[in-house]
């Protein structure tokens, strides 16, 4: 890879996108086979101290990159507004055209964060999707830039409060498409759970599940609300807040069946487990009928379990099940070109199971 990079001190948002415009004339001047990527702008707000720690996740989002990022680093005190600018392409085999990737790092103080968007609106590529994503709060800074985020980032599980980060979300969607990473971790489980039900004579076990237990990364407990919300969402449980017993959130839904026992009711228990990675560690599924589905996290994929009501047991490994949380990023930034419709009910009723 080769770049091109301006910087100055003590300089202003029209100087760093004439800077920006200046740098790709030159490199396409010196190659007429390099042409920008335009496909979205990706702005990220982070404390200064973090943003090399930031600047490296966003380089492991691989392939899934941003036409131009602007990374605007915040410190106390500072006044003056500092920006590097980074013209770069990528390796690309003899003959074929290249793909000119842009980058801004703005050193800026916490006193231009109420008024951000007059600052990043010039350095962003016109008629282009906008992502803002501030992984160290800055919750004035996202609110800013709400006339021109098109997507904004946010995962559920960096917040301590589960409901504090799905009110937030619920906020944040009446102004741009929500894209959360705590949704995303759940992803390789919900499509395996829904495959496991794919086949038109296991369908109708659905209606008669009796149980379901998620296992969780202490930290990530919003993951876990977000797939039993999807889980109640989809299934039409009524939504009632879970308990919190010892650590574990528990309680039982209504699912509006009534099962072989006469009971119409699901138990529910989030339970933490050790993780070494935010997400998930397992869940099952059980019905009124004695069958039985599990998932677990394991070396290269999922370990997945079923028990028919026989008390047969198969056991098998979903190989490459999760792109890891290495991928999760990247992920992100692929979901703001989609639109997950499931996601806003999963969110609802997860909220509804919050613990009162």
């Amino acid at each position: 890879m080769s770049e091109d990079v301006w910087a100055a001190e003590s300089t202003t948002p029209d100087a760093v996108e004439a800077a920006l415009r200046e740098l790709l004339r030159t490199r396409h001047a010196t190659d007429a086979a390099l042409a920008p990527a335009r496909v979205l702008n990706l702005v990220v707000i982070v404390d200064r101290d973090w943003k090399g720690e930031i600047a490296n996740r966003l380089e492991g989002a691989g392939r899934y990159h941003a036409s131009r990022t602007v990374l605007c680093a915040v410190q106390e005190g500072r006044r003056a507004l500092d920006a590097v600018a980074t013209v770069a392409d990528g390796e690309r085999a003899g003959g074929t055209s290249g793909v000119l990737h842009e980058s801004v790092v703005l050193d800026i103080g916490t006193e231009h964060l109420r008024g951000l968007r007059t600052i990043v609106d010039p350095i962003l590529v016109d008629e282009l999707p906008t992502v803002v994503w501030s992984p160290h709060g800055h919750d004035e800074a996202v609110d800013a830039l709400k006339g021109v985020m098109d997507v904004v980032l946010i995962d559920s599980d960096d917040t301590d409060d589960p409901a504090q980060a799905f009110a937030r979300a619920r906020t944040l969607a009446q102004h741009a498409y929500v894209v959360d990473l705590a949704w995303l971790r759940t992803t390789p489980w919900r499509e395996r759970l829904a495959a496991s039900f794919d086949l038109p004579d296991r369908r109708g076990e659905l209606r008669r599940l009796s149980r379901l237990e998620v296992r969780h990364r202490e930290s990530s407990a919003a993951s876990a609300l977000l797939l039993a919300g999807w889980l109640a969402s989809r299934l039409e449980w009524e939504g009632r807040p879970l308990d919190a017993i010892g650590g574990v959130l528990t309680g039982n839904l209504r699912r509006g069946d009534l099962g072989l026992d006469g009971s119409d009711e699901v138990l529910v228990a989030l339970r933490p487990s050790e993780l070494d990675v935010p997400g998930l560690a397992g869940l099952t599924v059980s019905s009124d009928a004695g069958t039985a589905f599990s998932l677990a996290r394991g070396r290269g994929g999922l370990d997945a379990c079923e028990l028919d009501a026989d008390g047969t047991e198969r056991v098998w490994r979903i190989l490459g099940a999760s792109r890891g949380e290495g991928g999760i990023l990247g992920e992100g930034v692929r979901q703001a070109l989609l639109r997950d419709q499931t996601y806003e009910p999963a969110l609802g009723a997860a909220l509804a199971l919050c613990a009162a």
